[in-house]
């Protein structure tokens, strides 16, 4: 078969009997000839629902096939817009009205915030169907097949249009990393609205006609039960999973062919550890929504992998340049800039932020790193005040947002501090107004009322005043250092 082109084409690659899902909890396996029938009659229900070429289908869905399949079939009706189910209904609201979603895709059951949200935006909220509708047009290699939010330092989050030539290229890249073949059974550990679970877990491992495992929730207590019973080979993670897998004991007899670790930063340590415990290699890699995930991996055996690298760059060029755009020497540390078929060209409808994403072909990623003399690179610091908690970023803008919409807080400031599990735990500073008073525990229960989870507080300071610099900009760091939580 030609190179795929399309999430499609991807989907189309494998023989059509050969199990592509298992589903553990329901006890059900499907093939590839059953699971392209699925995705394409669904496709042609959206289609026969007005779906259109870039019309948005958020999905509101737990991990499993419905997910699986919506995703594709929306990718190839209109473009999907993965959302995190945990989300609140005021995060709903953004989500959906920020993406300029037709319609929500929720599960059978539950999903109440979610459907307010779409009552509220006047979208019908619908559950996954397999229909026998008519089919729809086949998605060209330019069009959109996904949007995700990348959130910054500051502002609103911003749009990432991925086309299907964008994924098509990342799905290439990742199984030539590993040498993804048939007989690989991938365990999908990662949620399936992140691009980690759907590209490196997923689709990856669909291109090459692999099996995938997708359990409806993380449990380490099941997971060598599921690498026994399923013959699992190898799964992607973060390492607040890895290191959760690592309290369960095993027995020794169960084999993987190598661990992936992304989307956080694996502490040499750990990375040890992991190998001891996994008698596997242990491969850590460096992935971002703008490049359709990954761009650099540490190699399988017999190429050397480096505790506390990211690897060389896979199917993406990288470079090391200063402020100015120039590129630097091997050594010599910088912003990490890359260029490839899976990076994105620009950001949706916000020319602003394309602009001071880009020297010229090269796409910044914020992040500071250094080329070593063997072409691998070590991250050695964020450019951006994201957190990373236990994988997922979260903008400390918008958590500052919501305690300033509580009525006793007159300032507000959020920032990461090390956390021995998660990577980074979230806490915040917070001034109260004159003749107001609240609690940090009143305060925190405010920000559960509408936040995710990952993105509450669990510690917040009520303080007199906020470091500022002299110019009155407030630094998250110096805030952090000031508290008592030195940044990592």
């Amino acid at each position: 078969m030609s190179e795929p082109r399309t999430l499609l084409d991807v989907l189309d690659a494998a023989e059509g009997q050969r199990t592509a899902i298992i589903l553990p909890e329901a006890a059900l396996s499907v093939t590839y000839d059953d699971l392209r029938r699925r995705v394409r009659r669904m496709a042609g229900a959206l289609y026969a629902a007005g779906v259109r070429r870039g019309d948005r289908v958020a999905l509101a869905l737990p991990n499993g096939l419905d997910t699986i399949v919506a995703f594709l079939a929306a990718a190839a009706a209109g473009t999907a817009a993965p959302l995190n189910p945990g989300y609140k209904f005021e995060e709903f609201c953004f989500y959906l009205a920020d993406t300029r979603a037709k319609m929500l895709m929720v599960p059978n059951e539950g999903a109440a915030d979610a459907r307010r949200a779409a009552e509220q935006a006047g979208i019908p909220a619908v559950v996954p169907e397999i229909s026998s509708a008519g089919s729809t047009p086949e998605p060209g290699p330019d069009d959109i097949a996904l949007v995700l939010h990348t959130s910054g330092s500051t502002g609103r989050p911003k749009r990432v249009p991925l086309r299907h030539r964008n994924l098509a290229a990342s799905t290439r890249n990742i199984a030539a990393t590993y040498a993804l073949s048939p007989g690989d059974v991938s365990l999908c550990l990662m949620p399936l609205f992140h691009v980690h679970g759907l590209m490196a877990s997923t689709m990856a491992t669909l291109l090459t006609g692999g099996t995938v495992v997708v359990p409806a929730r993380f449990n380490p207590l099941a997971f060598w039960r599921m690498v026994r019973d399923y013959g699992v080979t190898w799964y992607s993670a973060v390492p607040t999973m890895h290191q959760l897998i690592l309290t369960r004991k095993r027995s020794g007899d169960e084999k993987l062919r190598f661990v992936r670790s992304c989307s956080a930063a694996l502490a040499p340590d750990l990375m040890r550890r992991m190998e001891e415990y996994f008698a596997a290699p242990v491969l850590e890699a460096y992935g971002m929504t703008e490049a359709s995930h990954q761009m650099a991996s540490n190699p399988l055996p017999p190429a050397p992998r480096k505790a506390g690298s990211v690897g060389p760059g896979t199917g993406v060029r990288i470079a090391i340049r200063d402020e100015q755009g120039g590129e630097l020497p091997c050594g010599k540390a910088g912003e990490v800039c890359i260029d490839g078929p899976g990076v994105i060209r620009e950001y949706e409808n916000n020319p602003e932020a394309t602009v001071k994403s880009f020297f010229g072909e090269w796409f910044r990623t914020g992040d500071q790193g250094i080329l070593d003399q063997d072409g691998y690179l070590h991250l050695t610091g964020r450019i951006k005040e994201l957190i990373i908690r236990a994988g997922e970023n979260i903008a400390p803008r918008e958590i500052d947002e919501v305690l300033l919409a509580h009525p006793a807080v007159a300032e507000a400031v959020c920032f990461g501090v090390p956390h021995p599990t998660w990577g980074e735990e979230v806490e915040a500073a917070v001034v109260l107004g004159p003749e107001t008073q609240a609690g940090e525990a009143d305060l925190i229960a405010f920000c559960r009322g509408r936040l995710a989870d990952f993105k509450c507080p669990k510690k917040i300071h009520i303080v007199a005043s906020i470091p500022r610099t002299a110019t009155g900009k407030i630094q998250r760091l110096n805030v952090a250092a000031a508290l008592g939580g030195a940044p990592q």
